[in-house]
């Protein structure tokens, strides 16, 4: 996605890492030299409840510091979220949206009556089957830096190591860059 600046809006449930993967991809877009904002929505969260994080990404300095009304690019970690207020509230025409799910692009367009770009991965499926567990936020990124053409997938698994090796062992991180690979491959 070449453009000055863009805005995604994460939607997904407590414990499945919403709020890490906005900073993550962050994280390795400031390593890209680019101006970075990456924050959750605080509410009431706990283990399954609706959560929201917000990522901004820009060619210049971000002087507003406020929640994205209008995001770009919506990144669904809980299919069942797409049938909600909230997420159907800041969906338009032009939107682009990535959803954690089996269903094919087409299938999703035609369940919620979407009328945008949809690309779709089934990261519960990769995070099981790399991980052994479900956790979708690091298939999900790989997922989006393939759609948005953020940047080169080596690129990005070299930044997103250094970052994971501060805080997992090396196993960890190898399944999920494992993961990140796998996605980039399988979205739709």
């Amino acid at each position: 996605m070449k453009k000055n600046k863009f805005e995604i809006m994460w939607f997904g449930r407590g414990g499945m890492g919403v709020k890490t993967a906005a900073l993550l991809l962050g994280e390795t877009m400031v390593q890209e030299g680019k101006f970075v904002q990456a924050f959750p929505e605080y509410g009431p969260e706990r283990r399954g409840a609706p959560v929201v994080a917000f990522t901004r990404i820009s060619d210049s300095e971000i002087k507003g510091h406020y929640g994205i009304q209008k995001p770009d690019v919506i990144v669904i970690l809980d299919p069942k979220l797409l049938s909600s207020e909230k997420v159907k509230n800041v969906i338009n025409n032009k939107t682009k949206i990535l959803v954690n799910t089996s269903l094919s692009p087409d299938e999703i367009k035609k369940r919620f009556n979407l009328n945008c770009q949809v690309n779709t991965v089934d990261a519960f499926f990769i995070s099981r089957e790399t991980l052994g567990k479900n956790m979708p936020n690091t298939p999900i990124l790989g997922a989006l830096i393939k759609v948005l053409n953020l940047m080169e997938l080596d690129k990005f698994i070299h930044t997103i190591s250094e970052r994971l090796k501060l805080k997992y062992k090396e196993e960890a991180v190898q399944k999920n860059i494992e993961a990140i690979k796998k996605a980039y491959k399988e979205v739709k």
